[in-house]
C-alpha cells in the first residue's frame, strides 16, 4: 500500500473513532510497521521490579491510594480496548503495553487527550476521579519484561488481541503464547482470572488453545459461561473495541475467541 493510500485510510479511521474530536491525536500522524521483532534490540527503559514501579506517575488521579493494574492489554495497539473499558471498570486500573514507539506515543497523548478533555457526570464525580484517569501505557517488550512490571497474583484479567500471528514456522517462537511465557503469565494473573484472546488467523486460534489447554494452570471458559458471570461487556469490548477488530468486521472476516481461567493446583 503506498504512502498516500495509508495516509488516507488512516485519516478515514479517525474520523469514524466514537472518540475522534479535534483536540485527539489523530493516527495518521503516528503510523509505523504493523508489527515489531521482540527479539531485536529496543531502547526500552523498565523497572528493575513490580516495587519499582511509578504507579502514581501513570495514573496520577489514583496518586497515594496504592492501587496497581488489575487489566493488562499485552500488545495493546492503538489502545481501542484500553478506551473501551476505561468507563466500564473506572476503579480498576487498567494498562496498556507496546513495544512500537509511535504507537505507543499515539495511546500516551491519546490518554492525555481524552483526560483533558473530559468531565465526569454529575452522578459520578465523586465516586470515581474522572473519565480515562484509570488506564495509561508502558512502552514495554511484553515478552521480556512482564515480571517486571506485575507482582505475583496481581491481574484478574490479561487480553492478548489480534497478536501478531508469525505465519513463518520459524518464527512461532515469537508468538505471544508459548509454554515459557504461560509460567509468566500464570505468575502474574490470580486464580479465577481470565486470559482472554482473540483472532483472525485459525491456526494461530488452534495454537493459542492448543497451548493454554496444555499447560496445568490454566483451563478452558466458555463466552456463554463468562457472560453469565457478568463479564459480557469485557467480551463486547474484546470483539469490537480494537483496530484490527473492527478492519476484521468490515472486511465481513470472522473471528476466534478463546478464553481460560488461571485455577489453582491443590496439593496433598
Amino acid at each position: 500500500m503506498s504512502k498516500r493510500k495509508r495516509s488516507a485510510q488512516a485519516a478515514a479511521e479517525d474520523s469514524h473513532d466514537p472518540q475522534h474530536n479535534a483536540f485527539l491525536p489523530q493516527k495518521r500522524h503516528y503510523r509505523q510497521r504493523a508489527h515489531a521483532n521482540p527479539f531485536s534490540d529496543h531502547a526500552l527503559s523498565y523497572p528493575s521490579s513490580p516495587r519499582a514501579c511509578n504507579w502514581d506517575a501513570l495514573y496520577p488521579a489514583f496518586a497515594g491510594s496504592s492501587k496497581t493494574p488489575e487489566f493488562a492489554d499485552v500488545g495493546c495497539g492503538f489502545g481501542g480496548l484500553l478506551i473501551a473499558l476505561a468507563p466500564l471498570f473506572p476503579d480498576t486500573l487498567i494498562l496498556g503495553l507496546e513495544i512500537r514507539v509511535q504507537v505507543s506515543q499515539y495511546v500516551h497523548d491519546r490518554i492525555a487527550a481524552l483526560r483533558a478533555t473530559s468531565t465526569p457526570s454529575a452522578a459520578t464525580a465523586q465516586a470515581s476521579p474522572g473519565p480515562y484517569q484509570n488506564i495509561s501505557i508502558v512502552r514495554a517488550n511484553s515478552m521480556k519484561f512482564m515480571p517486571n512490571y506485575f507482582r505475583k497474583h496481581s491481574l484478574s484479567a490479561l487480553f492478548f488481541l489480534f497478536p501478531d500471528p508469525h505465519f513463518k514456522s520459524r518464527k512461532h517462537k515469537a508468538r505471544i503464547i508459548s509454554p515459557t511465557l504461560l509460567a509468566e503469565y500464570a505468575y502474574v494473573l490470580r486464580p479465577g482470572g481470565i486470559v482472554y484472546t482473540i483472532t483472525d488467523v485459525h491456526d494461530l486460534h488452534e495454537w493459542m488453545k492448543a497451548h493454554l489447554n496444555a499447560f496445568p494452570l490454566f483451563e478452558p471458559i466458555s463466552e456463554e459461561t463468562l457472560r453469565a458471570e457478568g463479564k459480557g461487556a469485557i467480551l463486547d469490548a474484546v470483539y469490537t473495541s480494537t483496530e484490527e477488530g473492527k478492519k476484521v468486521e468490515r472486511s465481513q472476516g470472522e473471528k476466534w475467541l478463546a478464553c481460560f481461567k488461571r485455577v489453582e493446583i491443590m496439593r496433598e
